[in-house]
């Protein structure tokens, strides 16, 4: 049985809300939640936007709690 991470955790639970509300400041420039949850996951993990040739990855775990909060919120 799999256990959401953010379950577990009410800081990391707290994270993943931060970042999805963040997330929506993006979309004044593209309205597409995949690509602005990843910008505020990079942006938190590396702590910058990413440039155009920016390969460095971000925690898939992350993005995808990100992800999902964003479309139940």
């Amino acid at each position: 049985m799999t256990v959401d991470s953010a379950a577990q955790d009410p800081s990391r639970s707290a994270l993943v809300q931060r970042l999805a509300q963040e997330s929506f400041a993006f979309d004044g420039t593209a309205r597409d939640p995949e690509r602005n949850c990843w910008l505020v996951v990079h942006r938190h993990q590396h702590g910058c936007l990413p440039s155009e040739y920016d390969i460095r990855e971000v925690d898939e775990a992350l993005y995808l709690e990100v992800l999902e909060a964003r479309r139940s919120g």
